[in-house]
């Protein structure tokens, strides 16, 4: 099947329990579909060719368990915080237009106080009044920002909760919060054993190096693959290590004084890191033979 994860996975979840072996290929790239052309038939022939060959195949996610749970409840999360900032973005750029009286009576707050007072604001006049209408304006975003702030600390709330179920060893870890383990628990899926290696995991990451020597040259390039949310998550571990793991400290000293930069020494950091945090998604009683680097 093709997009298990989007429109295919109702039939994928329908045809797993059934008992049918449901493997995931991938769409055919650019260069085959601009040879061959484009049409239901042409992928289904593809699809059929990857899967008989074993080429470009994997284990889809099982979609049916606690990590779908907070996928679900992350994408609410997610628009939530979306939203607020810009309901905060639109009520400082209101008070940079207002009137006088009311732009020095706001100015100099802080965004707490600011949202604070602009909830609390009471308009009267005629809508027709430039200072009316933007003490309406900011009442009406102020208070859609407290609600946007009660609804994301109920799913903090909820999410939590459903992450220390999930997986308590990662979310133990240091640098690990729940937002990070909410996205590599999203990002790996019900069934972590989908991915036969932590060399896999950190494929999927996007933080394993790519080969591209040529000749007497060895070198590696940077990865721009994989789940890019993922990636990011591993630099939020990367960065509170930094600042409070005196284990990261020790080495990105000792390899700054090798000559490496700080982006390289970050990039090295999170492939350590993508290792450790391998062995804490396995399910509790799984092998955990946690790296010593990093």
């Amino acid at each position: 099947m093709e997009g298990t994860g989007a429109y295919g996975a109702g039939l994928s979840r329908h045809l797993r329990a059934a008992g049918v072996t449901v493997v995931e290929v991938d769409r055919p790239d650019r260069k085959a579909r601009r040879a061959k052309g484009k049409s239901d038939p042409l992928d289904a022939y593809c699809a059929a060719r990857a899967a008989l060959s074993g080429r470009s195949v994997g284990t889809p996610k099982a979609r049916d368990g606690q990590v779908e749970a907070i996928r679900a409840l992350r994408v609410a999360r997610s628009s939530a915080v979306k939203a607020r900032s810009q309901a905060t973005n639109q009520v400082k750029a209101l008070v940079v237009s207002a009137p006088e009286q009311l732009r020095e009576q706001l100015r100099a707050l802080s965004t707490t106080r600011l949202i604070a007072s602009c909830a609390r604001l009471r308009p009267s006049g005629d809508t027709a009044d430039p200072e009316y209408a933007t003490k309406t304006a900011l009442r009406r975003l102020a208070r859609r920002h407290q609600f946007l702030s009660a609804e994301i600390r109920d799913a903090d709330t909820e999410l939590r909760a459903l992450v220390t179920a999930a997986a308590p060893r990662l979310i133990a870890l240091p640098g690990v919060g729940t937002e990070v383990a909410g996205q590599l628990l999203t990002t790996v899926g019900d069934n972590p054993d989908r991915l036969h290696s932590e060399a896999g995991f950190a494929h999927l990451c996007g933080v394993a190096p790519i080969p591209a020597s040529s000749g007497r040259t060895r070198r590696h390039r940077l990865n721009r693959g994989g789940d890019r949310a993922a990636n990011n998550a591993l630099y939020v571990v990367v960065l509170n290590r930094l600042r409070y793991d005196q284990r990261t400290r020790a080495y990105a000293n000792r390899r700054t004084t090798e000559g490496l930069s700080k982006p390289e020494i970050i990039r090295c950091l999170k492939r350590y890191v993508a290792r450790e945090l391998y062995h804490a998604l396995q399910p509790v009683g799984a092998p955990n033979h946690l790296a010593s680097a990093a």
